[in-house]
């Protein structure tokens, strides 16, 4: 308990009322100012009812919402706080009589949020009463699952686009088996037209469905992707790609499995079916690590696996970071359908396309588009060696690289 400012300038005039008013006046004033101060606080001492409504999983750096409620005596007033921490923030994070806000996780993995703090002002606005509301509160945060659902689902309802991708998703995983009538449970965009107009009534194509394809995620974790771009790091993009491609996987009936790396492998999570949920929650932990990354042992764990779709998640620096990825690549193209995935970033290109006002700008921009120029010479060795690269914005590369997916099994290249 703590009194107000107004109680202590009454207690200080109480006090001070000695100087012109009789000793036993004065006392009693004192004495009131007391009685009142105790009685506004035993009015707060409890403090109020609180309910706080935390989702339990989030998406990193989306906002959810956040709610405190607090019950209060009448005639009281309540300021409700949550305490923040680095990787969680509140917004607002403190108001009167009870919390509207937003949560955002800046990073992945499992936080804790500390109890909620009340500060009780009694009826008198005498005295105030801080609490402390319930336990360590748990939230999960998790790459851009729903949105990487979201691009699943459009691949399936057949409404997916992207300006990389110049035929539809029809027929993906599949190979033609033979034409056949229609029946009311058939999808309307197997429809043969020819052939129905031949024959004099409705006829379908009817596919061969592949069901034993793979998809390797291969996802650097070393200091390259510990770059940030935007309000993320490299690997916070690439992981979210990740998420995208597993959960196209689960809609095509293709097995998707990972290997993390930096100078050594760290994590080999086997493929299987329908397993993109989980494979972003083994990853949730996944932080990068300020050491070169050794591409030859990622790339030779799966080698010698079946013919696979392998998405290496890296990034394109400069000619010298990227040599010994265009070193180990061979390695996987010889028997793997290879596509290597990476954001460009905004900030070299804009400072590359910026108009220079000074000297400094020049050698800014000179240094940008060599950069830039050894990116492209990089990419071109890549193509060479049979890798896809996909190299576009942070927004851009969850879509892209499904683009990348679906375009490799409508050629069977996997």
């Amino acid at each position: 308990m703590t009194p107000t400012g107004r109680a202590v300038a009454f207690l200080a005039a109480a006090a001070a009322s000695a100087l012109w008013l009789p000793p036993e006046i004065s006392a009693g004033l004192l004495a009131l100012v007391a009685v009142l101060l105790v009685g506004d606080a035993w009015t707060v001492r409890r403090g109020p009812v609180v309910a706080r409504d935390l989702p339990r999983e989030v998406v990193r750096g989306a906002p959810a919402r956040f709610t405190v409620t607090a019950q209060t005596p009448a005639g009281t007033t309540v300021w409700v706080r949550q305490p923040q921490t680095a990787d969680v923030r509140i917004e607002p994070a403190e108001a009167e009589g009870g919390l509207v806000s937003t949560v955002v996780a800046t990073r992945r993995g499992r936080h804790e949020l500390g109890p909620v703090v009340t500060l009780s002002t009694g009826p008198l606005r005498l005295a105030r009463w801080s609490h402390s509301h319930g336990g360590l509160a748990e939230i999960d945060s998790h790459a851009d699952l729903p949105g990487a659902r979201r691009l699943a689902a459009a691949v399936r309802n057949g409404t997916f686009r992207d300006p990389g991708l110049r035929r539809g998703p029809l027929g993906l995983g599949t190979d033609f088996e033979t034409i056949r009538d229609y029946t009311p449970d058939d999808d309307i965009r197997r429809m043969n037209w020819m052939a129905s107009e031949r024959a004099g009534r409705p006829m379908v194509n009817q596919y061969r469905e592949d069901t034993e394809r793979e998809v390797w995620c291969v996802i650097d974790a070393g200091r390259l992707l510990s770059a940030p771009v935007a309000d993320r790091t490299r690997l916070d993009v690439a992981l979210d790609a990740v998420a995208a491609v597993a959960a196209v996987a689960d809609v095509v009936g293709d097995r998707v499995g990972a290997v993390v790396f930096d100078s050594d492998v760290q994590r080999v999570v086997r493929p299987r079916r329908a397993s993109a949920a989980g494979l972003v929650r083994l990853l949730d932990d996944l932080q990068p690590t300020m050491v070169d990354s050794d591409y030859e042992a990622a790339f030779g764990r799966i080698a010698n696996a079946k013919r696979s779709l392998v998405v290496v998640f890296t990034d394109i620096l400069d000619a010298a970071a990227a040599e010994p990825l265009l070193e180990a690549v061979p390695v996987l193209v010889r028997r793997h359908a290879v596509v290597v995935a990476g954001v460009i970033d905004p900030d070299l290109v804009a400072s590359a396309r910026r108009e220079p006002a000074t000297s400094r700008d020049h050698h800014v921009a000179s240094v940008a588009n060599d950069l830039l120029r050894e990116r492209d010479q990089v990419r071109g060795r890549l193509i060479g060696a049979g890798a896809v690269v996909v190299d576009v914005a942070v927004d851009r590369l969850p879509s892209a690289c499904v683009a990348a997916y679906l375009q490799l099994k409508a050629a069977a290249r996997v």
